[in-house]
């Protein structure tokens, strides 16, 4: 019996991280269970010191652990929405193997068996992908619930789904391309100007930022620039600031080294 409970916490919980909201799924389970994962995230490249990274933002618990993948020299991506998260990993295979971010997005959809159509369908997976150039692609499924859309810019993808509407995505383009300073803190300024615009329409919950570069790390053979999480706070990307202006500071961070 407690296995039993144990499993339906697990399942109630990734229900709610991949946006489960379809009225047909929640069966007899209250709905109040089901709410929506959403989500906004950016992508973004500092061609200046090679840096890559992400940050996203969800009203969920620790969003961190699914969305944002990242390796140096070879790429970042986001997954989310209605989750698969091999996404992420098959993306940075296929990046490796020096695929165009436009094709590797086309690949992974269109080879995605959609093993459970009627809850996880594929039409509603959300998710980008970004090279070691700058260079992007990004994927909005239709059946995602809305808002839910991408935006581009220079160096930067933006994307989100039950958002306020389409100004969150803008205006996380527009932060990141008129901040300056570390890639850490442009893409901070991104995830608020997003929150600014009305953000996930549910509130906040957990923040995660991930920059990666080959030994671009404080320590011996680190490639991971910086690697922050807020997990649960009533304003995680108020705190996640916090965390990444003291990241900055001690370590640093765009400073000549």
């Amino acid at each position: 019996m407690h296995r039993r409970i144990v499993a339906f916490a697990a399942f109630v919980f990734l229900g709610e991280v991949v946006g489960l909201a379809q009225p047909a799924d929640r069966g007899n389970i209250p709905i109040a269970l089901w709410s929506p994962g959403a989500t906004f995230s950016i992508l973004g490249y500092d061609p200046a010191t090679g840096e890559l990274g992400g940050a996203v933002q969800s009203r969920v618990f620790s969003v961190g652990n699914g969305v944002l993948w990242a390796e140096a020299g070879t790429g970042v991506a986001a997954t989310q929405a209605i989750v698969d998260v091999s996404y992420g990993p098959q993306a940075l295979s296929l990046l490796r193997l020096g695929y165009a971010p436009e094709r590797i997005v086309k690949m992974i959809h269109e080879s995605d068996p959609d093993p459970d159509p009627a809850r996880w369908t594929k039409e509603g997976r959300q998710f980008a992908v970004m090279n070691t150039k700058g260079e992007y692609a990004a994927f909005t499924g239709p059946k995602a619930t809305v808002w839910a859309g991408n935006k581009g810019g220079k160096f930067c993808t933006a994307q989100g789904n039950i958002l306020a509407g389409e100004g969150v995505v803008n205006g996380m383009v527009e932060a990141f391309e008129n901040t300056s300073g570390h890639l850490s803190l442009r893409l901070l300024a991104a995830l608020e100007a997003g929150q600014k615009a009305g953000g996930d329409k549910r509130g906040m919950q957990s923040a995660a930022l991930l920059i990666v570069k080959k030994d671009g790390g404080v320590w011996l053979h680190n490639d991971v620039v910086l690697r922050l999480q807020v997990d649960d706070n009533p304003e995680p990307i108020v705190e996640l600031r916090r965390l990444v202006e003291k990241a900055v500071k001690q370590f640093r961070l765009g400073a000549p080294r």
